[in-house]
């Protein structure tokens, strides 16, 4: 028998592509590469992503479609393509960034979004390049520390992929899973798909040069860090808490985490929150609400720097509430406390990129 590629082509267009409705020669999945000599066919079937969970399901129905319509004979080979790039490996996501910071917590309640966001402005204030990605996935709050919750990121074609473009706010570059769900909604979602959604926003997303990546992580210990060790060479981490026992007993683990054997990101230093309260009417009034220097204690106990200590006032609330991070002001007591704290970071990743090699990966094993 003759084969010539009319047959193949009415043989492929009784396959359907899943949800679409279209089969796969109207969608335009069949490339124009047909090759027949005698029995033998080849061709390529072209995917949107190199992802496509249907890709293996769609080439074995394109082989069965032209068996059945064409002849049980006809050896078929199917070569798959992508129109979008793959995304890079884990370790060679962000190739234009210097240095990447997690900011984590021990447990909740500490106020390390607080930290993490006005760190990240300080840093962009003196000048350096700055992206803040917030990581906490299942409670993210950067949206509305940036009053950003109406904000929605787009997708631009660059160098063969589509990428999302980060949204500009203080001279930072921001993303977070809250620009993508309803703020008013739970984010209900099991640990693979949150690991998932974490590393389109680090992997699918245009960073570009950055000095300075600040991650928002979750609270506690979870999947999410575990994505985030087997997804990035992180620089250092920075461990929030208040003064507080219990906070301290929980920061504690949040540094045995990082410095474990498996994971061995360094510690670049303690920050602690809330460490008085200072009426504004009073400045120069402190209340150690939640005990004091408990957090220098634990620096000093696990031989780390302690990077900060800032105070409650009224007005970091309110910042926070109102998008108007109080690192912005020079002026307060907060504004320079923040300052510091930024100088003082730039100071230990200095001295660590100096004096260790660079983070690698966790490995992941099957």
């Amino acid at each position: 028998m003759t084969i010539y590629p009319k047959l193949i082509l009415d043989a492929l267009a009784t396959v359907r592509y899943p949800g679409s409705g279209k089969n796969i020669v109207e969608a335009g999945m069949v490339a124009d590469n047909i090759r027949i000599n005698g029995l033998s066919v080849s061709f390529s079937l072209v995917f949107e992503k190199p992802t496509d969970p249907f890709m293996k399901s769609i080439v074995k129905a394109a082989e069965a479609a032209i068996h059945a319509y064409v002849s049980p004979d006809v050896a078929v080979d199917i070569a798959t393509e992508s129109r979008q790039a793959a995304r890079p490996e884990p370790g060679k996501m962000l190739p234009g960034v210097k240095n990447i910071i997690a900011v984590s917590s021990g447990k909740g309640g500490v106020g390390k979004s607080t930290i993490a966001v006005n760190l990240a402005v300080a840093l962009a204030k003196e000048g350096y390049r700055v992206g803040l990605l917030d990581a906490d996935i299942f409670g993210p709050s950067v949206p509305k520390m940036l009053q950003l919750e109406d904000a929605r990121p787009y997708a631009e074609r660059i160098g063969g992929r589509d990428l999302i473009i980060p949204i500009e706010k203080y001279g930072m570059k921001v993303l977070s899973i809250g620009f993508f769900v309803d703020p008013d909604q739970a984010t209900l979602w099991r640990g693979g798909m949150a690991s998932n959604a974490l590393k389109q926003l680090i992997g699918d997303a245009d960073w570009g040069e950055l000095d300075f990546f600040v991650l928002d992580t979750p609270p506690g210990t979870s999947d999410i860090h575990l994505t985030l060790v087997q997804t990035l060479g992180i620089t250092g981490a920075v461990i929030v808490s208040t003064p507080q026992e219990v906070a301290l007993a929980d920061a504690r683990k949040g540094i045995n985490m990082y410095t474990n054997d498996k994971v061995d990101v360094p510690i670049l230093g303690l920050v602690e929150n809330m460490s008085w309260f200072t009426p504004a009417e009073l400045p120069e009034n402190k209340y150690f609400l939640f005990g004091r220097e408990g957090v220098k204690h634990l620096a000093e106990d696990m031989n780390v720097p302690l990077l900060g200590q800032i105070p409650i006032v009224q007005s970091i609330c309110e910042g926070g509430d109102g998008g108007d991070p109080v690192a912005l002001h020079d002026d307060t007591i907060t504004g320079k406390a923040f300052r510091e704290l930024a100088d003082r970071v730039v100071e230990q990743v200095e001295r660590r990129n100096r004096e260790l090699p660079p983070t690698h990966v966790v490995e992941t094993h099957a």
